[in-house]
């Protein structure tokens, strides 16, 4: 028996069991699929049926040749039919004993018959199963092909005249196999949808004492933090169906198509009650009204309003629950978030180290590492982004031919997500190369030295994703909700560091800190215009487009409403935010050359620092930083004694 090799990737996977991990899985069911070849088929086997039963194996005569075979005696027996005459051969051999002729009106067929003694027989020819097979067979087997047409046009999901049909996914009860022990790192708005639970499963609970569940649930939050997964947990707790149809789905572009389904959504939900209507990207059915420059009759409209009136027609009592989801929230109707419609509004927050253990935890159950350092070298990460850096590391370590996936492979998935792919082969010359990692070591000394930055992690100058030719890694200690103004100041001048860097070393600038300038043009900008952090300007905002609270993105264009002197002001006051956090960070290095240029060696050399030796150089930095500050001191110190002195004198 050969050797067998563990697979480290099928290892790995098998121990994950992420939400839809869990449960047996279904044979595979392969769908037949109608072939116009079948039909072809079927009707050459037909026909071929139809000529064997109406047409014998006969040779066919002239009524002359018959005569001359019955004179002779060579004919055994002979059938009178009414349009034929059919004889058998006495010495022929199947199948060309059987001759046949058309009949002619001879009165001595019989005596000639007689006289040879050759027995003879009379038939009716039954006319009806020749018609019924020539005719009736046919238009049967048209029948069959235009109903099966039909079924295809109007019945079927994909047909034609099904437009008006919601094309939604029913999961039964055993098929949903999500609970809440698969949803981890939200536990507040599994709280809030815990009462749902209790209300599917016990009605009368909440109606002996007059209450009303919330007709509708409304799950905001952005993208991959687990909204889907969330309503199919309450699904799958509750053990009722699960009715999902996405919000684009909804709008044809034939009017009235949008309406008719929301009607069709909503009658089947009431025959399946209790059930789950789950609505997915509620933003692209339920955007607000009037924001459609051409009419405001149009079929998105049209199907909204007749959202809102189904939502306002079904009974509660009835068991039916509409769960909706979007990360678009300040874009909807205020209709529907109205009470009696989506009532109760259950945020999805990106979650803290703590959510993101609990997250890790569940889809690497049996995955022996420290998941809490896992969780936080991931800030920002969501649920389809934690799951998505546990897959990567099962790449990694199976493309390795590891046993184990390790922390290294965790660190390097992680890598590859935030930065993108690592290109060492990308051919750079020696003067590009030595620009970048004095631009890499200018961001990461700068903020060595600021109190108010996150700690620098990881140096590298290995070419990654697209255009990043390197990058400065910083891993917060501690999840941030707000940021000081000193803090911002401090961000601008990190970013800043790279441009200043090239600018004391080699006296002219690259254009490597394109993305650096976008990024702290951005913070300057939204500090004046957001923040209200100018003392020129004072405590206003001048953006007016509504935000989200969950995506850092807004409707578009900034809309001005503000005069010709307050925007001339408003540039003012970025440029010299701008201006300010430069000639500091230009400070900052300047001091600081010779670690600068040492930092920038080291990274010549090994092309990335992290771990132990970026944290004896960053330990060096300090000491020096606080030598030189000490020597300050004294040097003030001793101006201070030399003043007394003279005064005294």
């Amino acid at each position: 028996m050969a050797n067998e090799k563990k697979d480290p990737l099928n290892k790995f996977m098998n121990s994950l069991r992420g939400p839809s991990g869990g449960g047996d899985r279904k044979p595979d069911q392969r769908k037949v699929h109608f072939s116009i070849w079948y039909f072809i088929v079927a009707l050459l086997v037909i026909m071929w049926f139809q000529t064997f039963l109406t047409e014998q194996q006969t040779n066919i005569v002239t009524y002359s040749e018959f005569k001359e075979l019955i004179k002779t005696g060579k004919l055994e027996s002979v059938t009178i039919g009414t349009d034929r005459v059919t004889g058998t051969l006495k010495e022929a051999k199947e199948p060309n004993r059987t001759v046949s002729a058309i009949r002619v009106e001879d009165p001595d067929l019989v005596k000639d018959l007689e006289a040879q003694k050759i027995k003879y027989s009379g038939s009716a020819d039954n006319k009806w199963i020749g018609v019924m097979i020539s005719w009736l067979l046919p238009l049967a087997i048209f029948f069959f092909f235009w109903s099966f047409l039909m079924r295809r046009m109007g019945g079927g999901p994909q047909g034609v005249l099904s437009v008006g049909k919601a094309k939604v996914k029913i999961y039964a009860e055993k098929e949903i196999g999500v609970s809440f022990d698969d949803v981890a790192g939200i536990d507040e708005a599994k709280a809030e949808l815990e009462e749902i639970v209790e209300f599917l499963r016990d009605p009368g609970k909440f109606q002996r004492l007059g209450g009303r569940i919330p007709k509708g649930v409304l799950l905001l939050g952005a993208p991959g933090t687990g909204k889907t997964l969330l309503a199919r947990a309450v699904a799958g707790e509750a053990g009722v169906p699960f009715f999902s149809m996405s919000g684009s789905e909804f709008v044809e572009m034939f009017v009235g198509v949008g309406a008719a389904r929301v009607r069709d959504l909503f009658g089947q939900a009431k025959d399946h009650a209790p059930c789950i209507i789950f609505v997915d990207e509620l933003d692209a059915l339920g955007k607000a009204r009037g924001l459609n420059p051409i009419g405001g009759h149009d079929e998105r409209e049209q199907t909204l309003n007749q959202l809102l009136v189904e939502m306002d027609g079904f009974d509660t009592r009835a068991g039916v629950i509409i769960m909706a989801a979007t990360n678009r929230p300040e874009i909807l109707d205020p209709a529907l978030l109205r009470p009696g419609r989506f009532d109760r509004h259950v945020a999805i927050d990106k979650p803290d180290i703590r959510g993101r253990e609990a997250i890790l935890r569940v889809h690497a159950r049996a995955v022996k590492l420290d998941l809490k350092k896992i969780a936080a070298m991931t800030p920002g990460f969501v649920g389809a982004d934690l799951a998505n850096l546990i897959n990567e590391a099962a790449l990694i370590a199976a493309r390795r031919n590891r046993e184990d996936v390790t922390m290294a492979d965790f660190q390097e998935a992680a890598d590859r997500i935030i930065g993108g792919l690592e290109k060492r082969n990308r051919a750079m010359n020696p003067k590009e190369k030595e620009i970048v990692a004095y631009h890499e070591s200018g961001h990461a000394l700068v903020a060595m030295v600021l109190p108010n930055t996150d700690p620098v992690s990881k140096i590298s100058i290995i070419p990654r994703g697209i255009a990043a030719l390197g990058y400065t890694q910083q891993l917060p200690t501690e999840d941030r909700y707000l940021m000081t103004r000193f803090e911002l100041l401090a961000r601008l001048k990190v970013l800043l560091g790279g441009r200043v860097s090239e600018e004391i070393i080699f006296g002219d600038i690259s254009t490597g800190a394109q993305n650096d300038l976008q990024r702290a043009t951005d913070i300057a900008r939204s500090m004046i215009m957001e923040y209200g952090m100018s003392e020129k300007l004072g405590p206003l905002t001048y953006v007016s487009e509504p935000r989200s609270a969950h995506l850092d993105l807004g409707l578009g264009g900034r809309e001005r409403e503000f005069s010709e002197k307050t925007a001339q002001q408003i540039d003012e006051e970025i440029s010299g935010i701008i201006e300010e956090t430069h000639i500091e960070a230009r400070k900052i290095l300047t001091d600081q050359r010779s670690m600068l240029e040492k930092l920038a060696r080291i990274l010549l050399e090994k092309e990335s620092i992290e771990g132990e030796e970026l944290k004896k150089f960053v330990d060096e930095v300090k000491t020096t930083i606080a030598e030189r500050e000490s020597l300050k001191q004294e040097a003030g110190s001793v101006k201070r004694r030399a003043g007394r002195v003279k005064q005294e004198a």
